[in-house]
C-alpha cells in the first residue's frame, strides 16, 4: 500500500483512516469527507488511508467471525484499529447505516477503539436522516468504548452538487468540530513508521506488511455525479 503523508503544517503525522460505507464511487459521502480531509491538513500534519467495505469481497462478505476473513481483509481491519482518528463515513439508507458498513465493525476487535477519536460523518437524502447520527451511528461507537467527536457531521442531498459539496453551514460545522478537538488529536498523533501494540483481544497479533488492494488506499478522489444511495 502506498501512503502519501501530507504535511502542509509541522509536528507529529495523525493517521487518519476513513472507513467508507458507500457502495457507490465518487460519492457524496467521500465528497464530504474530502473536505473533512483537506479541513485537518490545514490543522496538522496527516497520513490518509482509506476502507471501502463495498470493495472487500467475498473474504469479508462470507466471514461470521474474525478468523474468517482473508489475509486482506485483515489488513483493513488492522489499519482501522491502528488509526489515531477514525473517520466512520456512511449514507443512510432505510433509516440508519448499510448492513455492509456494520459488517465490518461486527469483525473489528470489541476493545481495539477504546478511547480512539471518532469523527462521524453521515448523507442522506433529507435533513430528517440526520437523527441517524445520534440514534445509530454514536451508540455503535460507544459499545467499542470510542472516544465520539462531540461535533458529528451530516450533510443532505440538497447540499452537494453531484459529489461536490456546496453549502457553507456544512464547511462550518466541519471547522468547527475538528478545531474544538485539535489538541486532542495532535496529542494522539504517532507519526509514520511508529510501532503498534497489537489490539486487546489480540495479544498474539503481529504487525503486517500493507501492500495495495481495491478496497484499501490512500487517492485523491475527483467529484462527479454520484448514484442514488452514496
Amino acid at each position: 500500500m502506498t501512503i502519501v503523508p501530507q504535511t502542509p503544517v509541522q509536528g507529529p503525522t495523525l493517521r487518519v483512516v476513513v472507513v467508507n460505507g458507500s457502495p457507490s464511487e465518487p460519492s457524496k459521502t467521500m465528497g464530504r469527507v474530502d473536505v473533512v480531509l483537506d479541513t485537518l491538513k490545514g490543522m496538522l500534519p496527516i497520513e490518509v488511508s482509506r476502507v471501502d467495505v463495498y470493495r472487500l469481497g467475498a473474504g469479508f462478505t462470507g466471514a461470521i467471525e474474525r478468523d474468517d476473513v482473508t489475509p486482506e481483509v485483515e489488513e483493513s481491519l488492522r489499519l482501522a484499529e491502528d488509526a489515531d482518528l477514525l473517520i466512520a463515513a456512511a449514507p443512510v439508507f432505510r433509516g440508519t447505516y448499510p448492513g455492509m458498513f456494520k459488517h465490518f465493525f461486527d469483525l473489528v476487535d470489541q476493545y481495539a477503539l477504546a478511547n480512539k477519536p471518532v469523527l462521524l460523518a453521515a448523507t442522506g437524502g433529507g435533513d430528517h436522516h440526520a437523527l441517524v447520527l445520534e440514534h445509530a451511528l454514536r451508540p455503535l461507537f460507544a459499545f467499542f468504548q470510542a472516544l465520539t467527536i462531540p461535533v458529528a457531521v451530516f450533510a443532505s442531498a440538497g447540499d452537494f452538487d453531484g459529489a461536490t459539496l456546496l453549502n457553507p453551514r456544512v464547511y462550518g460545522r466541519i471547522e468547527v468540530g475538528l478545531t474544538d478537538v485539535v489538541d486532542l488529536l495532535r496529542a494522539r498523533a504517532t507519526g509514520p513508521g511508529t510501532p503498534r501494540e497489537p489490539a486487546n483481544g489480540h495479544p498474539d497479533a503481529k504487525p503486517l506488511a500493507l501492500s495495495p488492494s481495491a478496497s484499501t488506499r490512500t487517492e485523491t478522489r475527483p467529484a462527479s455525479p454520484a448514484g442514488r444511495f452514496s
